[in-house]
């Protein structure tokens, strides 16, 4: 099949998948902006701090900072938060637990736990955005305790196993 008619019928099997957001405090946050993409090819959904002052994240620190937002994932999914490569390459800025995991379940506010690994302390803005979202399929697995494990090649080898 030639390239082009691949591509044509894997994106006519593309489905738009309706993630629900609700804004927790409509009136105080209404200048942060939703979670949105980018640009029309990005895997993530920037979100933005809603934090109510300028937050001084000093070296080594962490912090918990509040979105103004909870979602509801459909069952089968997850949010994944993810740092921005701009705040951590430019800054040190990255997740503490990253990425980290919304389940479809949780109806709480998103919050995002920063922490600075940079040298100098970094200041975020109300409104700046802080982190990405990207929605992943699940897949729920059936555990088998078993009294063996296959072999393969690299069988046992941790860390550094393959020498690269």
């Amino acid at each position: 099949m030639p390239l082009s008619r691949y591509f044509l019928i894997n994106r006519m099997e593309e489905v738009t998948l309706t993630i629900k957001i609700l804004r927790l405090k409509p009136d105080r946050d209404a200048d942060i902006p939703m979670p949105c993409y980018m640009t029309s090819q990005a895997a993530g959904l920037d979100i933005c701090a809603a934090i109510e002052k300028d937050l001084i994240l000093n070296k080594g620190e962490i912090a918990l900072v509040p979105t103004g937002f909870a979602i509801a994932l459909p069952e089968g999914f997850e949010a994944q938060i993810r740092p921005r490569s701009g705040l951590a390459a430019k800054h040190g800025i990255g997740l503490i637990n990253s990425p980290g995991t919304i389940d479809a379940d949780y109806r709480g506010e998103v919050m995002i736990p920063l922490i600075n690994l940079g040298k100098e302390p970094y200041t975020f803005r109300r409104g700046e955005r802080i982190a990405q979202m990207v929605i992943k399929k699940v897949y729920r697995a059936e555990i088998e305790a078993v009294r063996h494990l296959d072999e393969t090649d690299r069988n046992t080898g941790g860390f550094g196993h393959t020498g690269r």
